[in-house]
């Protein structure tokens, strides 16, 4: 692995304790992954990329600015990547899912904040992510009240920008969405300096409905028994799919999704058949956060689906790709982004939907709801989450975590006693 010091120096960071996080990572993975039995060989390019997750995808987004284009980082996928990959921007997602971050957004923030956003704002404050450092402009949105807040702090050293979400799915709503997202747009061109054509709003369409299609293509595999790949290998692929070239990861998804296929016709699997089949649902994972895929899979279950940001919602539903202007392009992504179905939005029955869809479509055998300490919004809907699926007959627990080992144990031992309570 090439000598990323000097890189990291000129983008500021502190040395000595970003030093501290790259150390302990490696065990880190290794123990949790590399540990893994039967992987696909597709895995290989994720394992690399996590070998040198703040060189490879920094190097290369230091090398386009200096060839002029701007580097916008979000935290939400609400953010309509297309805008920006029309005006030759390049996209970053910037949520931290490391406890390493916390003590420092602790700093800034109540300790009664959720993890994620604590872990995001320390990891630019306590100058330890190159992401944090590379970004030219933040993007958020207000899907919580903790992130809008943060959004501040974080605003006060790198020019930001913030789309107001709609909280209800209202026909006055889409067309709100719809203006903050042709908003948006032109605060993109005037940022990169170039125009979001009709041609390039396309261009950068297919482009991205082109990678939903990849990564939904491994999801679809997961359906099958015994499953080809472990929850822990797909949540990687999603994660880095957040920062990564977006052709390069369509390549590389359609590559493994091609092997698992095959595994499929020749009946490999990562677990036996008729293993327990465990969809998680809630909030996102951003990495390195793979506590719970981990507890689960080294429990006696294997992990099939994930109804949260970093699983289902980021790839379900394409962009129509049909309209020849640029609002009708413009409507077409509000129609999109407002199908996910976020904890924000009231009232969201759409969500209990989407649950119900997906533990048909993957066979679940049950269902792991699991909610970061002092998210209100997805800690509240629990509630009818777990209604839901009492209703349908489908076991489920809800667990409360934060980014924290403290409670592993406990949690394995409630894991481990769902599992078996599954017969």
């Amino acid at each position: 692995m090439p000598d990323r010091h000097e890189m990291w120096k000129d983008l500021g960071m502190d040395l000595e304790a970003h030093d501290t996080l790259c150390s302990v990572l490696p065990q880190a993975f290794g123990d949790i992954y590399l540990s893994q039995e039967n992987r696909p060989e597709g895995m290989a390019f994720w394992d690399m990329v996590v070998s040198d997750i703040h060189g490879i995808r920094p190097a290369e987004l230091m090398e386009a600015q200096k060839e002029g284009r701007k580097v916008f980082g979000t935290f939400c996928l609400y953010v309509p990547d297309e805008i920006i990959v029309a005006a030759g921007g390049i996209v970053t997602g910037l949520c931290g899912g490391s406890q390493f971050w916390v003590p420092a957004g602790e700093e800034v923030l109540p300790k009664s904040m959720c993890s994620l956003i604590k872990a995001s704002v320390g990891a630019r404050l306590g100058r330890t992510c190159p992401f944090f450092r590379i970004a030219d402009m933040y993007v958020g949105e207000t899907t919580c009240d903790g992130k809008k807040k943060a959004y501040e702090i974080l605003g006060r050293d790198v020019p930001m920008y913030v789309m107001d979400m709609p909280q209800m799915k209202r026909p006055q709503d889409y067309v709100k969405w719809a203006e903050e997202i042709n908003a948006f747009k032109k605060i993109v061109e005037e940022f990169t300096g170039n125009e979001v054509t009709v041609e390039k709003l396309h261009e950068a369409t297919v482009l991205l409905n082109n990678r939903r299609k990849a990564l939904e293509r491994v999801y679809h595999a997961r359906k099958a028994d015994p499953a080809p790949i472990s929850g822990k290998d797909a949540l990687l692929m999603m994660q880095i799919a957040f920062f990564d070239d977006p052709q390069r990861c369509t390549d590389m998804a359609n590559t493994l999704a091609a092997e698992l296929e095959q595994r499929i016709k020749d009946g490999v699997g990562v677990a036996a058949a008729g293993t327990k089949r465990i969809m998680l649902a809630g909030t996102p994972m951003a990495i390195p956060n793979w506590k719970m895929h981990h507890i689960v899979e080294t429990s006696g279950a294997v992990v099939v689906c994930e109804e949260c940001c970093t699983g289902t919602r980021y790839f379900e539903h394409q962009v129509d790709e049909t309209p020849t202007t640029a609002s009708e392009q413009i409507m077409a992504l509000a129609q999109r982004y407002m199908k996910n179905n976020c904890a924000c939005f009231t009232p969201n029955t759409g969500r209990i939907d989407d649950l119900l869809r997906l533990c048909r479509e993957y066979k679940v055998d049950g269902v792991i709801d699991v909610n970061l300490k002092f998210c209100t919004l997805y800690d509240t809907e629990s509630r009818d989450v777990q209604y839901a699926l009492k209703e349908a007959g489908i076991p489920s627990i809800h667990i409360e975590t934060d980014y924290d080992d403290n409670d592993a144990e406990q949690l394995r031992t409630r894991v481990g006693a769902f599992i078996e309570m599954l017969g």
